[in-house]
């Protein structure tokens, strides 16, 4: 298998653009990758596009990404589809570096892309539970809620029914939070110090949907969601597109322009019917990420996790290996994931504070790791990056993620 190398990358601006159109972020994304890879579209090989939420808001189905790419000028190619739920821009860089690793093509384009924007918020929240099984979703909630009670954990405070008022996604971390929190001694308040950090790290992004700070004891007054969850520790509602340029090593000799990364390893998996305290998906997939890239979680310089919720962001910082279990609290409250800190985490500010258009967060994540590599993150840079990985799940079946990828690039 061949070396894969990511040439190019470009994001939007993250956040609510009630004028921006599916077609016009995607439009902008690709042209930034392009431009900072150095080449034009009709030099692409192929592309994998990922969007979960067009076809449900307009009826776009089937052929999203042949739509969206050939207003750019990138058709004839092999135009590839990507649906994973919230993992589906990585799983599109995914298949983009299988390819190329396997020599299929040369150059492709991996493109994430989301309007989430609604004026029906019922609708919205709605279209979200499609990343559970549609036909079992009440049943799932309970179970989990019933696990939740047989471990001395209380049914959150009830802020309205899910799917009408928020997203069910956030009743079912917050069931895991509050498990973590009987098992461990875990504290709202070291859930705040994550959501507080992540919100300065996303007042350095100038492409983040959020460019406040937050202090803890805002983040803990605010507006609560699901217990221990208020609103600055959830993901927000936004609009935007990210996009790569994956190469062979062979092909990066042509460009002049781009500044690559090396993208040590790129593993995709899907969760299993384990039992409340059985391995984890993300325990897994790192586990064989690290294999891959013959590195250990004290090598990585810096990691995007995927926080949903500040306790996606805890529950990660243990899956990867970066702390014990139990000690994701600790691990935030001493400053270690903090800009400056031993492993920062979330530098362009995360879910939380850049935003979660659905089918380009993956994406966007690799675009905060690769600029960071590069050494152009600005006020928010990691001094001597070398290694970031990125993690980013999707959808939820039984007790964890229903796919995940998770990937490690190198500063070339």
């Amino acid at each position: 298998m061949g070396e894969v190398y990511i040439a190019g990358v470009g994001m939007t601006r993250f956040g609510k653009r009630p004028e921006a159109t599916v077609k016009g972020l995607a439009a902008e994304a690709v042209a930034a990758a392009l431009e900072d890879a150095g080449l034009g579209a009709g030099d692409l090989q192929a592309a994998y596009v990922s969007n979960t939420l067009w076809g449900m808001y307009t009826g776009q189905h089937s052929i999203r990404g042949q739509v969206m790419l050939r207003p750019l000028g990138i058709q004839e190619i092999p135009i590839i589809n990507v649906e994973n739920a919230c993992a589906g821009a990585s799983t599109a860089l995914h298949l983009a570096c299988q390819a190329v690793a396997a020599g299929a093509h040369e150059v492709i384009l991996a493109l994430g892309t989301e309007k989430m924007t609604h004026e029906d918020k019922k609708f919205l929240f709605q279209a979200f539970s499609c990343a559970l099984d549609v036909e079992h979703t009440e049943q799932h909630i309970q179970r989990l809620l019933r696990i939740g009670e047989e471990h001395g954990v209380p049914a959150p405070v009830d802020q309205g029914q899910p799917g009408q008022g928020r997203s069910v996604f956030m009743d079912l971390y917050s069931v895991m939070a509050r498990w973590h929190m009987a098992k461990f001694g875990t504290t709202q308040r070291q859930l705040a110090v994550i959501a507080a950090k992540n919100h300065y790290h996303g007042s350095l992004n100038p492409l983040a949907q959020f460019q406040h700070t937050l202090s803890i004891e805002q983040v803990l007054a605010d507006h609560p969601v699901s217990y221990p969850l208020t609103r600055p520790m959830c993901a927000p509602i936004g609009d935007g597109a990210a996009a790569a340029v994956v190469c062979s090593a062979d092909y990066l000799k042509r460009l002049n322009r781009a500044r690559p990364v090396r993208v040590r390893a790129s593993v995709l998996g899907s969760g299993t019917d384990r039992p409340l305290e059985g391995e984890d998906i993300g325990e897994r997939l790192a586990r064989l990420a690290y294999q891959l890239a013959g590195v250990g979680p004290g090598d990585i310089s810096l990691a995007e996790l995927h926080d949903a919720t500040a306790y996606g962001e805890l529950h990660q910082v243990e899956a990867m290996g970066f702390c014990p279990p139990g000690e994701g609290g600790p691990l935030a409250e001493s400053g270690a994931t903090r800009l400056g800190g031993r492993i920062p985490v979330n530098t362009s500010g995360g879910l939380e504070a850049r935003g979660h258009p659905i089918g380009a967060s993956g994406l966007a994540q690799v675009y905060e790791l690769v600029t960071q590599l590069r050494g152009n993150a600005g006020d928010r840079q990691v001094e001597g990056a070398r290694l970031g990985l990125a993690e980013n799940g999707g959808g939820n079946l039984g007790l964890e993620e229903a796919a995940m990828c998770i990937h490690i690039l190198e500063r070339n």
